[in-house]
């Protein structure tokens, strides 16, 4: 039988502020930090573009599959949702608890962390020798996104949708001026045909897709706040596939541009990890770095807010399901939210800002979401089994070839990460698993249904 909530949140999302919801949400820090660690790893623009191009088609292959599910269930939750449905409680909780106690916290902070370090950046002022001067401003960002989403989802919604609008003029005049400009600046086409200086492991590509896939998460985000968007059936499928397939875009694009500007070598170089501030100081010298920073700043709070828009919905969707404290499934009275999630996901976000490294903490989100990312879309077969009936507005497209390939995927880039990085791969998974004794002595009395 499926959930149906108790404490209604009113449906304010339209279509096209959920596609600027998606883009938002994804489009932050990544696309300006990954690149340099990604050229370390593989040191050839051809296969660093393809990287890019199969981290675009394997998160398009999960939005295609999502689009069915968000149709099927447009509930409050997302994955949460997914996996309740078509595995149990006992796994539901078990993502809730990852979301809970690794995930949202540290997407909430890896993004908080750039824009405080951006901050800082286009005011002149070096981060790395202020850095509590910059965590402080990353943790009063996380502040300031959890009291604009308090008031409200539309109002969370306004400003990614007019962070969004800067983002793009960002990047379209990054590329534009790279393609218009950087012929007289030293770009030139061979950078993109330059030969890596020695072999490529296949480990070393599946560690660089690591940092694709930070820079492409967010594709799902938009499903956490499934409740609330209008005419779900309709707008949730068309939001995710039109702002997947524009991420696609966006990423090749602006890579291509980093590549045609500098060569690889020099994006590769550790002391210089700002290829996009690199980029703009060879176009236009130290105006283009302080515009870029200001851009960063903008495209990280942007993101900062979406996620803090989306993913206390799960919180609450956990409690409002008798699968988490009762508390957190509290409605406020008067801006009709769940403030009580969005606090409980802003102090955790503050915690792990203050306390862990922008790497430390994207590396352990992209490990510990995606496998739940991959069972959330494996629901798909098991629902069409168990649930012939169902009504499904939008099937699948490619269906069962195109779910399958993203959760083989997934499966490859797990067990990469335990051959090639095993301890932090290890700890990671007994986290999440630590979950299971706390659902069992708290709240596995409350169903019989496991």
């Amino acid at each position: 039988m499926i959930h149906t909530s108790t404490n209604q949140l009113p449906r304010t999302l339209g279509l096209w502020s959920s596609v600027a919801l998606v883009i938002g949400i994804t489009i932050g820090s990544g696309i300006f930090r990954s690149p340099a660690g990604i050229a370390q790893k593989v040191p050839s623009p051809a296969l660093m573009l393809a990287l890019w191009v199969v981290g675009g088609l394997i998160t398009l292959c999960g939005a295609l599959s999502l689009a069915e599910l968000a149709a099927a269930l447009p509930q409050t939750g997302g994955f949460y949702a997914y996996i309740r449905e078509g595995w149990g409680r006992r796994a539901a909780f078990l993502f809730g608890w990852a979301e809970l106690v690794l995930i949202r916290a540290s997407a909430l902070g890896g993004i908080a962390v750039v824009f405080g370090e951006y901050l800082l950046r286009s005011t002149g002022i070096d981060p790395v020798e202020h850095y509590v001067v910059a965590r402080t401003l990353s943790a009063a960002a996380i502040g300031f996104a959890a009291c604009a989403n308090i008031i409200g989802a539309n109002v969370g919604a306004a400003i990614v949708g007019v962070s969004t609008l800067a983002k793009f003029l960002a990047l379209v005049l990054l590329v534009g001026a790279s393609f218009a400009l950087g012929g007289g600046r030293g770009a030139s086409v061979t950078h993109l045909t330059a030969s890596a200086s020695g072999p490529i492991a296949l480990g070393a590509m599946g560690l660089a897709l690591v940092s694709v896939l930070w820079a492409y998460d967010g594709w799902g985000d938009l499903s956490f706040a499934a409740g609330e968007v209008k005419n779900p059936q309709r707008n949730l499928p068309r939001a995710i596939i039109l702002g997947t397939l524009a991420l696609i875009a966006i990423y090749v694009l602006t890579n291509i541009a980093y590549l045609y500007v500098i060569p690889i070598t020099e994006i590769a170089d550790p002391r210089t990890p700002l290829v996009a501030a690199d980029t703009m100081m060879a176009l236009f010298g130290q105006t283009g770095v302080v515009l870029v920073s200001v851009f960063v700043m903008i495209s990280s709070f942007s993101s900062l807010n979406g996620s803090m828009l989306a993913s206390p919905r799960v919180f609450f969707a956990m409690a409002d399901d008798g699968l988490f404290f009762d508390a957190i499934a509290k409605v406020h009275p008067r801006f009709k939210t769940p403030y009580v999630a969005i606090l409980l996901a802003a102090v955790l976000g503050m915690a792990l800002v203050m306390s862990r490294s922008f790497e430390a903490l994207t590396e352990t989100f992209v490990l510990a979401i995606w496998p739940f990312y991959a069972l959330g879309i494996a629901a798909i077969y098991r629902l069409r089994r168990l649930r012939p009936e169902m009504p499904r507005p939008y099937k699948a497209i490619g269906y069962p070839v195109v779910p399958a390939i993203f959760i083989l995927s997934v499966a490859a880039f797990v067990l990469n990460a335990f051959i090639s990085d095993p301890i932090p791969t290890a700890i990671t998974f007994a986290l999440i698993f630590a979950g299971l004794p706390v659902y069992h002595f708290a709240f596995a009395r409350r169903d019989q249904r496991v």
